[in-house]
């Protein structure tokens, strides 16, 4: 029997009530994550004492977590689009209880940096986060909460180092790795409990080429980018370094760009709404990171250097803390903003508050409230600016990529971070001042250090600009946001559909609108934009599917076409000085998800075939269950549609499904084992072969006819329990009944003899 998993809502999403604790966790699980940034801060001045090694090994405890991190999070994403986000989000976070566990244990630099390095492979559950969020939540609550988890990366690192300054401070330093294991243990036990596992997947084949050529370039990279203020920006380690990334990135773009299936869709990531997202989150990355390095290091100067407040590590900490809440307390604020002005111009907002925040703290630097006052500011700039950054890239790609996206933007912000480190070392290294025996950073170079942070802010506001205001995924099914409310003002605004051609203004573009079996789609919008983002006409598809629009003049322009229950198409169309003839095919935005199961035992049935098809037998999808015994189908229009199931040793299953709305709907299938009738056919004492044996049920229909082979050896499967006969041919017939329960029956053995014999 076949069963239909209950279904929270219309659209298959998570309900509210359960949707509020999936955030909540989710959440908590990206605070926990970001911690990492900031735990070993209070301890990095002890390190060679406590692990007995030099100053220049030690400082691998931060530089292993970040070439950890920036490996993983983009094979998390990927990995999460292909086999399932919560398992993976799952699996990041055992690499982080056994990465603290680790460090905990350690007396030693080998074992530290081995805990680090795990602890910086749970960076990838942040942008995961994000994902099934996009997948599982209903769309009123999307935006507030992707811009919380977002904002969680921030938050995590200033909560963080307030919070461990408490422990070293109190106990001894290795409290703070089993701080962390335990909220590990909590997120790891959570996470199944309250998140469900999204049933958007890609599918395919990990692209292992791809992984380890990401990994090395971006190793060299990030390398010579951290260790160059300590081996020299002009030594050979750090030059070879830099041209090394150069060379290892290219081939890996050469070879991502013709891969079936790259770990990194490149042509995705160049649409320019992706691309200047990411360009921009390097900025702000750049930027955040610059008030975590510099204030903390202010507040703890002596007071003696006329800057510094000679505070210690804890207050500095507590003075960053706020800064986290506020970009907590901002996470609405900005999702809000983006609702009614879109997250371009949230981005943009935050960029310039980040910059106003700085632009304070070059002035007030005596207090402080000033430097608390400072942070919030630059906490709610950074609040705007990582809330508004997954809505972008999750409107720009399909959602079976947003694990990837996600993870991909996570690794600009964190190159970001990285070049900020760097560049402010060299400053504050090149302008020092001399404070009894010690050289220490001179406050023109925190003034120039901040003037950079806020630089760097501008900049992100420079870049954020340049993204399409429209925005659109050029030839994919990407989401289009507000596609069905323009749908809806365009019906308005033209009323009743005609049945015929409307008059148009310039050259006629002109063409159909097609659903599944390219029936036509009535009362679709289709909207004629400029490759500068600026709307040039609207129509609304007829009951025939036709729609008109006309084009001010010859040039390319992007048409999208959207429609309720289908997904957003944006095409590029050249138009000459003729009419143009251009149909536009939608495809659904329903998935279909389950879980095949045999009723013996209730056990998943692996590499069962599915196959989807609809009321008239089309075929319009097959898919193939993974180990678990599950399977995802994407793209489907909302109806009625057959799922037929294939598996050896079971016998065939066909179950009508209504398929829902825009969302997941997810079904539990049960396959009958198939029962067998197995035997040799013997002819005077001795196996014969080339028998004919036929196997007929009970209604004298026959099942299957079969020959035996040389050893004389015949076999019947996926049978149904019941009663057959079984006849064998080569001397005279000879038949029998047998009657199949269970699995069947093994050693049905058939004696033909001729008369006299």
């Amino acid at each position: 029997m076949s069963q239909a998993l209950p279904r929270s809502a219309d659209d298959g999403r998570t309900a509210a009530p359960r949707a509020n604790a999936v955030v909540a966790v989710l959440a908590f699980g990206g605070i926990v994550v970001s911690l990492m940034q900031t735990l070993v801060i209070p301890i990095v001045p002890e390190l060679p004492r406590l692990l007995n090694a030099p100053a220049s090994d030690t400082a691998w405890a931060v530089t292993a977590t970040l070439l950890a991190a920036a490996v993983a999070t983009p094979m998390t994403g990927r990995l999460g689009d292909m086999y399932g986000k919560r398992r993976m989000l799952l699996i990041s976070l055992v690499m982080l209880v056994a990465g603290s566990v680790t460090a905990a244990l350690s007396d030693s630099l080998a074992p530290m940096i081995v805990g680090r390095a795990l602890q910086g492979l749970a960076s990838g559950v942040i942008p995961l986060g994000i994902s099934i969020m996009r997948d599982e939540l209903p769309a009123e609550r999307l935006g507030s909460a992707t811009a919380l988890m977002s904002a969680s990366l921030g938050v995590g690192g200033a909560l963080g180092l307030p919070a461990a300054a408490l422990i070293a401070d109190n106990f001894d330093w290795h409290a703070l790795f089993w701080a962390s294991a335990g909220l590990g243990v909590v997120a790891l036990v959570l996470v199944p409990a309250i998140v469900p596992e999204s049933a958007v997947r890609t599918g395919g084949r990990f692209d292992l080429i791809g992984g380890a050529g990401m990994a090395a370039g971006l190793v060299c990279l990030l390398l010579a980018i951290s260790k160059g203020a300590d081996w020299g920006w002009s030594s050979g380690t750090t030059l070879g370094l830099f041209a090394a990334a150069v060379v290892v990135l290219l081939v890996w773009g050469w070879w991502e760009l013709r891969v079936r299936e790259p770990l990194v869709d490149l042509r995705t990531t160049a649409r320019r709404q992706v691309l200047v997202t990411n360009l921009a989150s390097i900025a702000v990355g750049f930027a955040m990171f610059a008030m975590s390095l510099v204030i903390p290091q202010l507040l703890q100067l002596p007071e003696a250097t006329g800057y510094g407040l000679g505070r210690s590590l804890l207050v500095a900490g507590l003075t960053m803390a706020p800064s986290g809440l506020v970009m907590m307390a901002t996470a609405p604020v900005s999702a809000a903003l983006s609702k009614a002005r879109g997250p371009k111009i949230t981005l943009m907002i935050g960029a310039l508050v980040v910059a106003a925040g700085y632009g304070l703290n070059i002035v007030l630097m005596s207090e402080v409230w000033h430097f608390v006052l400072v942070t919030c500011v630059i906490g709610a700039g950074i609040g705007f600016t990582y809330g508004a950054m997954p809505a972008l890239i999750m409107s720009a790609v399909p959602a079976s990529e947003t694990g990837a996206a996600n993870s991909l933007n996570t690794l600009m912000r964190s190159i970001g971070t990285s070049t900020a480190s760097a560049v402010a070392g060299v400053v504050l290294a090149q302008m020092t001042t001399a404070f009894g025996q010690t050289a220490l950073p001179s406050q023109n170079g925190f003034r120039v250090v901040l003037a950079i942070g806020a630089g760097a802010a501008l900049l992100a506001f420079a870049v954020a600009s340049f993204i399409p205001r429209q925005r659109v995924a050029e030839g994919a099914a990407g989401a289009v946001e507000g596609a069905t409310e323009a749908a809806r003002a365009t019906e308005m605004a033209a009323g009743a559909a005609s049945e015929g051609p409307v008059a148009v203004t310039g050259i006629p573009v002109r063409g159909r609108v097609l659903g599944a079996e390219r029936m036509p789609v009535a009362g679709a919008a289709v909207t004629l934009i400029s490759l500068g983002g600026k709307q040039l006409g609207r129509a609304v598809s007829r009951d025939d599917g036709a729609y008109d629009l006309g084009a001010p003049g010859a040039g390319s322009y992007v048409l999208v076409a959207s429609s309720e229950g289908c997904q957003p198409q944006a095409s590029t169309i050249v138009v000459a000085d003729e009419p143009v003839a251009y149909d536009v095919l939608l495809s659904g935005t329903s998935c279909l998800a389950g879980v095949v199961r045999s009723t013996d035992g209730g056990t998943p049935v692996t590499e069962a075939v599915v196959i989807v098809t609809d009321v008239r037998g089309d075929v319009l999808a097959t898919a193939r269950t993974d180990v678990l015994g599950e399977f995802t189908v994407t793209d489907l229009v909302p109806g009625p549609v057959t799922v037929a199931v294939n598996s050896p040793k079971h016998r065939p299953l066909a179950q009508v499904v209504e398929v829902g709305g825009a969302g997941t709907t997810r079904v539990g299938l049960e396959l009958r084992p198939g029962a067998q009738v197995r035997g040799t056919v013997r002819g005077a004492g001795a196996p014969l072969s080339d028998a004919r044996v036929t196997l007929v049920d009970a209604a004298g229909n026959v099942v299957a006819t079969t020959r035996t082979g040389l050893d004389g050896a015949y076999a019947f499967s996926d049978l149904d329990t019941g009663a057959y006969t079984v006849i064998a041919t080569g001397y005279p017939p000879q038949a029998a009944s047998v009657t199949v329960s269970g699995t069947g029956v093994d050693d049905h053995d058939i004696e033909l003899a001729h008369a006299g014999e």
